[in-house]
């Protein structure tokens, strides 16, 4: 079973802003970047596309199949109060908390790594076992995917930043007697 992890291309947003399940338009160049993203993939033709129903990654899935199964549990982190706000606009009180722990600590009205990585996981298992080893692209988000790949590489979700996920980027898996491995070369 081979599974391409597909972070969606640049988003239409203001450097230095907050967002997670804001339902944002792409950048005017998507479709050149969404033709670098296919050029990254071998055939993709006979492949199941599973996705956040989030805009900035339905457009990309839509660019690989016709027929998208959209799932609210690839969605980024929810960032609850602090959507669309300018990262130094929220005050010290309220985000320091979250800085020294966000992988336990509740983002106000949202939901903190660990509720995103427990959601991410058990939909991953959940598709892995439910396509009868079908070849699967999920189109998703750097928080997901961070977690995905965290999880392959035994790395602590504290440390899964270290996990550098661009826009457009994708990241090739296999299946084989059961477990993951990664197939792309990540440089910690």
């Amino acid at each position: 079973m081979e599974i391409y992890l597909i972070r969606h291309t640049t988003p239409d947003i203001e450097k230095g802003v907050c967002y997670g399940q804001s339902d944002l338009d792409l950048v005017s160049t998507y479709n050149d970047e969404f033709n670098a993203v296919k050029s990254k993939l071998q055939n993709f033709k006979n492949y199941q596309v599973f996705s956040s129903p989030l805009k900035r990654c339905a457009l990309l899935a839509k660019a690989f199949s016709k027929t998208v199964v959209f799932d609210n549990r690839l969605k980024e982190l929810d960032f609850g109060d602090w959507e669309l706000r300018a990262w130094h606009d929220i005050s010290e009180d309220e985000i320091n908390p979250w800085m020294e722990d966000f992988v336990n600590v509740v983002v106000p009205n949202g939901e903190s790594y660990m509720q995103l990585a427990s959601r991410v996981t058990s939909y991953l298992e959940e598709i892995i076992h439910s396509t009868n080893n079908q070849n699967l692209i999920i189109v998703s988000h750097a928080g997901p995917i961070r977690v995905i790949l965290a999880s392959i590489m035994n790395i602590h979700l504290k440390d899964s930043f270290k996990i550098k996920v661009n826009y457009g980027d994708a990241f090739h898996l296999k299946k084989t007697n059961g477990k993951l491995k990664l197939i792309t070369e990540i440089n910690l």
